[in-house]
């Protein structure tokens, strides 16, 4: 974008950032989501400025943006979350540090060596593919399809050791 482009798209915003919010409040009745539509409102205007400012009416272009942000917003999944009243209690106690150590050094002696290489450095030293790659002498597309082989493998081994007998 040109500075004489940035500078009207600045102006045009700038005197209209209120009007919006206060819109954006009347459609969402929250102050926190009247911001986020305005945010977004921001982003698309800049990022089609040359052809909201060719519009014949760039404010209802605007506005437009403003309305089609709030559905898209009200259509998200996550919106349709309620807060629990009480938090129900997981049935679960805090992991045995030891049992689980041997579990998991039990989980990877049953992978193979290039595998277990792979998983202890990719998940265990946190190094990405590349380095990985690198420090076992192999292609990032190998690192990739041992571990998601070794992951599942692992996934297996941990769901059959868990089920009861």
């Amino acid at each position: 974008m040109k500075r004489s482009e940035e500078d009207e798209f600045r102006e045009f915003v700038g005197n209209r950032m209120e009007r919006w919010r206060r819109a954006a409040y009347l459609l969402s009745h929250d102050w926190h989501m009247a911001d986020d539509l305005v945010g977004t409102v921001v982003g698309k205007l800049y990022e089609n400025w040359r052809r909201v400012a060719a519009a014949d009416n760039p404010e209802a272009y605007a506005q437009r943006v403003l309305t089609r942000a709030w559905i898209d917003e009200r259509r998200r999944p996550w919106r349709r979350e309620r807060p629990a009243e009480n938090v129900p209690d997981p049935g679960w106690s805090p992991p045995d540090q030891v049992g689980d150590r041997e579990r998991l050094i039990g989980l990877l002696s049953a992978l193979g060596r290039r595998q277990r290489a792979v998983v202890v450095l990719r998940f265990y030293f946190d190094r990405s593919v590349e380095e990985t790659a690198e420090l076992l002498g192999v292609s990032a597309g190998t690192v990739k399809s041992q571990s998601a082989r070794a992951l599942e493998a692992l996934r297996a081994l941990s769901y059959a050791s868990e089920r009861p007998q």
